[in-house]
């Protein structure tokens, strides 16, 4: 039998001694920092995490670090297809929460909860309190209201069910320091040097990024329901001619300040490189989703770790990302599209 949520809701009287300030990113803090406490298999991971090692590769005015993170490996190797899915618990369900593991809830629709095998110095999984599948067209507006909510701090972002979703069985984002992405750092930059827009009206702003490594489209605007259209716009040339019934392939990024949003939203071709299925000095254990293409690959054994060259991260966006014809193809229906959203 489920947990009611009333016993995995947290209560403000447990948060007050860890609270500063009121904000929902205040709260996920002060979840994090009250669960080290009581909850062992956290306080592991975040201990795992101090252990974690960097390198970092410079491309053309951009950065790609690779992270050495054996606290990784299970999420890592996770097996996601149809068969595997079906035989194992959903860890997001709620009758399947470790006694110890409390979270937040938002909106009555989501619970904020403390990744115990973290990337980031703070790491949140945001899943459904339903069992329902990892789709992004229906639930791209509660990614926008959750990215307002934890965006003074916190990165929300999604993984397609078929590039990077652990559970692709059940709706969920991932909330991390938003600091701690290369991308975001770097993203004014990169946006002049590299970004060709495809429209530019007073609300809207939508990029396309070829020469990044990894193609992908950027939106900012300080309208969530122009957003949901343009996203709808993409999602709909991003669907054409993919399997039916299928969500096409993708991994988003969300980031808001100053009262304006920032998406981006990565096509895949695949969900994970050649070098991953090798065997012996070939393989390379890096399963590129969110993170990754946001500029951190993690890698859970160290032997990976030290072997991965430049060449290597090139190889692997280059597979997973779409191709350079067919993204060419998705930047000119989508300027289409979103020209007409905003004549």
């Amino acid at each position: 039998m489920a947990r009611p949520l009333d016993q995995i809701a947290i209560s403000e009287t447990e948060l007050a001694p860890f609270v500063n300030g009121n904000t929902q990113a205040g709260k996920a803090h002060a979840l994090l920092e009250q669960q080290k406490g009581v909850w062992e298999l956290l306080r592991n991971g975040y201990d795992t995490l101090r252990t974690v090692r960097t390198r970092a590769f410079e491309f053309d005015g951009f950065q790609i670090k690779v992270q050495f993170n054996p606290g990784r490996l299970t999420s890592t190797v996770a097996k996601v297809d149809a068969a595997s899915i079906k035989v194992r618990k959903c860890f997001l369900c709620t009758e399947n929460l470790p006694p110890a593991q409390r979270g937040i809830p938002c909106d009555g629709e989501y619970l904020v909860l403390c990744n115990p095998f973290p990337i980031f110095p703070e790491h949140f999984t945001i899943s459904s309190v339903r069992h329902t599948p990892q789709l992004i067209r229906d639930s791209f507006a509660a990614l926008l209201q959750l990215t307002r909510d934890l965006g003074s701090r916190y990165t929300v972002f999604y993984n397609g069910p078929r590039c990077g979703a652990s559970a692709p069985d059940h709706l969920h984002f991932q909330a991390g320091n938003r600091s701690h992405l290369p991308i975001d750092a770097e993203y004014d930059l990169v946006k002049e040097k590299l970004g060709s827009r495809l429209v530019r009206s007073g609300v809207l702003h939508a990029y396309a990024f070829e020469d990044y490594l990894r193609r992908h489209v950027a939106f900012e605007s300080p309208d969530a329901t122009l957003l949901q259209r343009a996203f709808g716009a993409l999602y709909e040339v991003l669907q054409d001619g993919g399997p039916a019934g299928e969500e096409p392939m993708m991994n988003i990024l969300g980031f808001y300040t100053n009262g304006e949003w920032r998406i981006h939203v990565f096509p895949r071709a695949k969900h994970r490189p050649a070098f991953y299925f090798k065997e012996g000095d070939e393989k390379l254990l890096i399963s590129p989703a969110a993170v990754e293409l946001g500029g951190i690959c993690t890698t859970p054994r160290e032997q990976d770790f030290e072997r991965v060259t430049r060449e290597h991260i090139m190889e692997m966006y280059y597979e997973v990302c779409v191709s350079m014809d067919k993204f060419a193809g998705i930047k000119t229906r989508l300027a289409s599209k979103l020209a007409a959203l905003v004549a």
